[in-house]
């Protein structure tokens, strides 16, 4: 029984001030482990990106980012921006968090049953095809064309949020299948990543991210549990595969999709995958994503030159993200998942109907933080990497209002079916 709601009359009281604190502990809690939550802080901090960057203080935004900070050990220096640390460095976790998450579905969740996994499968990959021809055919010539994979990816926490503030009333195997449907897509765009976004590889530097990985291995054998017994092999493989070319966020990948899924017996309640995957939540959710919204979101409305989004070139990109997202995942989405069905490779999962795969379809355009992240890695010109984030945000806001507004509508629709149900 709750002792809040139904005090006892007799025996020693909690004093007030400790019921409170209880209460504020209990909030900030569910609050930090809230999925709409995240998107309310990653909201909030692309808002604030865009408000910086086109006020007064514009210079001040740009110069932020580009001071340089150095870590160093001993002889050993690492001099970079505050950007390159942020989004090289601090989206490892957010890597990491992302290669868990898939680790753990493919061990015991959406992604554990060939066939279960199937239609979500289809559905991640219509999702990547329909935008990526939709964004071609806006910008098919060079180097327009770099920007193909921006629109393909779906950001899980923005998806996810936007879903639980529909509260209930849809099918629960609906958030299953966005989640499952969010998780392939982050894992084709990271394949993507790692084949079209990475320079000439200096394969010599795979023996350095070897190393790492072979640490990591050694530790597991040990049976090392600890999570921060990790962090030195970890920034060893992150190091080696920033030395190949390939993009070093890579290994936070690598680095989720090894970490042990099973719990030792009568020394765990909890895998490490699952421990370790909980415990970065808030860190990633409240502070790694919200700043690289903030760093990455602040693109200038109005500009002259090639700094600007009016460049020639640069509308192209933009509606062609826009469009690609807004349009080409609901579409992608809904017309491999009829073809699966069609073709009697799998069903629609119980509760669910065409309408309920067409609001996973719309959520799944919001691509906001793996877009962006995307564009980053696309475009090296100022002014068409501006007009893709434009592009990414126009995309998502539009995508998250027509995913709430479609949702209010399903939700009525099924608890009308519920009540005229026989009993």
């Amino acid at each position: 029984m709750n002792t809040y709601t139904t005090p006892r009359p007799s025996g020693p009281r909690t004093p007030l001030f400790l019921s409170f604190a209880d209460r504020v502990g209990a909030f900030l809690s569910r609050w930090s482990h809230a999925e709409a939550a995240g998107g309310i802080v990653l909201l909030l901090a692309a808002a604030a990106a865009l408000v910086w960057a086109n006020s007064g203080w514009a210079g001040s935004y740009e110069a932020l980012w580009h001071t340089p900070l150095s870590l160093g050990l001993g002889p050993w220096q690492l001099s970079q921006s505050l950007h390159f640390w942020v989004n090289d460095a601090l989206m490892s976790v957010f890597f990491l968090v992302v290669g868990m998450e898939i680790r753990r579905e493919m061990h015991s969740g959406a992604l554990a049953q060939p066939r279960q996994a199937l239609l979500p499968v289809m559905a991640a990959l219509g999702g990547v095809v329909a935008p990526a021809l939709i964004f071609l055919a806006f910008n098919a010539a060079p180097p327009l064309r770099n920007g193909w994979a921006v629109p393909t990816a779906t950001d899980i926490a923005f998806a996810m949020g936007v879903l639980a503030l529909l509260g209930r009333g849809l099918p629960p195997a609906l958030r299953v299948f966005l989640l499952a449907l969010a998780i392939i897509d982050d894992l084709v765009a990271v394949l993507i990543i790692a084949l079209f976004y990475s320079g000439g590889l200096q394969w010599s530097q795979l023996l350095v991210a070897a190393a790492g990985l072979a640490g990591v291995f050694l530790l597991q054998s040990l049976g090392v549990r600890r999570a921060w017994a990790y962090v030195l092999p970890g920034a060893v493989l992150w190091w080696g595969i920033w030395q190949t070319g390939a993009h070093p966020t890579l290994a936070g990948v690598v680095l989720g999709l090894v970490t042990p899924v099973h719990a030792l017996a009568g020394r765990e309640s909890a895998a490490p995958v699952e421990r370790v995957q909980a415990d970065l939540h808030p860190w990633v959710a409240f502070g790694v994503m919200p700043l690289f919204a903030l760093a990455n979101a602040g693109v200038p409305l109005q500009g002259a030159g090639t700094a600007g989004i009016d460049a020639a070139g640069t509308s192209a990109v933009m509606w062609g993200v826009a469009l690609a997202l807004v349009l080409g995942k609901p579409l992608g989405v809904l017309i491999s998942c009829w073809l699966a069905v069609r073709l009697r490779l799998c069903a629609l999962p119980p509760g669910m109907g065409w309408g309920d795969t067409l609001l996973a379809g719309l959520l799944a355009g919001i691509g906001f933080t793996m877009a962006i992240f995307i564009a980053t890695l696309a475009f090296d010109s100022e002014a068409l990497l501006n007009a893709a984030k434009l592009g990414v945000l126009l995309a998502s806001a539009t995508a998250a209002v027509l995913g709430l507004g479609w949702g209010m509508v399903l939700r009525r629709r099924h608890a009308a079916d519920a009540t005229v149900q026989p009993a």
